[in-house]
């Protein structure tokens, strides 16, 4: 009895071996986290640098831009044209944090297709991102869009935005798309010449500011509004 006790194989642990088993995924979870908390980190990090220093091109400039382009400071874009482009883009952009959600809930309420994209999120697709539409792009596009809000003022996000948007095929940023289309500076453009070109921001590729549209009317009355009922404050 004695000896049967003294060489019989030690029992193996119930508690032990489930552990030993989940070694290996419990490194892999810490290592898929250390990577997200570094990319994370990089994330802010470029909202930040850009925040102070204007990004010198995006993927979509560098692979599409035909015309050549000059950055402009905000306080040299007329008035007209800031408030004509959120007039069309984003008529409560002085006032949400990044998401309309306003907006939001009337597309989902009325069952739309069509989307409640605000500056913020065009500004987050333009300048860290990629053009067409997929869930990964739409994730990390919802993952910068608050950085950029608190780490921005609303003056800057609509700097950047007029800065590398498109306004016509590979006509990218407003200093090119004033001297192509009207030849003159962005400071000097009119109402009606701001309302063009920000009634073709939806479909750049596609429509022209040459000629006065229902749409570019519309804007021009919207551009007024916002001025009136201080939504345009943040300009």
């Amino acid at each position: 009895m004695v000896i049967r006790l003294l060489f019989s194989p030690p029992a193996v642990d119930s508690v032990a071996a489930p552990a030993i088993r989940w070694r290996p995924l419990r490194r892999v979870l810490i290592w898929l986290r250390w990577l997200a908390l570094r990319f994370l980190a990089l994330m802010v990090g470029l909202v930040m640098f850009y925040g102070m220093i204007n990004p010198p091109t995006t993927w979509t400039i560098v692979s599409e831009a035909t015309v050549p382009r000059d950055w402009v400071d905000i306080d040299d874009i007329a008035p007209a044209l800031r408030r004509s482009v959120v007039a069309a883009e984003d008529a409560n952009f002085c006032l949400h944090w990044g998401f309309d959600m306003v907006e939001i809930r009337k597309v989902v309420a009325s069952g739309s297709s069509r989307g409640a994209s605000t500056l913020t999120q065009q500004t987050a697709k333009n300048v860290f991102l990629w053009q067409g539409r997929s869930w990964t792009r739409k994730v990390l596009e919802t993952a910068f869009t608050p950085m950029i809000e608190a780490f921005w003022s609303k003056r800057r996000i609509l700097e950047v935005y007029l800065n590398v948007a498109e306004f016509g095929p590979g006509i990218f940023g407003i200093e090119a798309a004033a001297r192509e289309y009207f030849g003159t500076t962005p400071d000097k453009l009119t109402p009606v010449q701001s309302a063009r070109l920000a009634a073709v921001l939806p479909a750049p590729k596609s429509r022209s500011p040459n000629r006065a549209s229902g749409r570019s009317r519309a804007i021009a009355d919207g551009a007024a509004t916002i001025a009136r009922d201080g939504r345009a404050g943040c300009l």
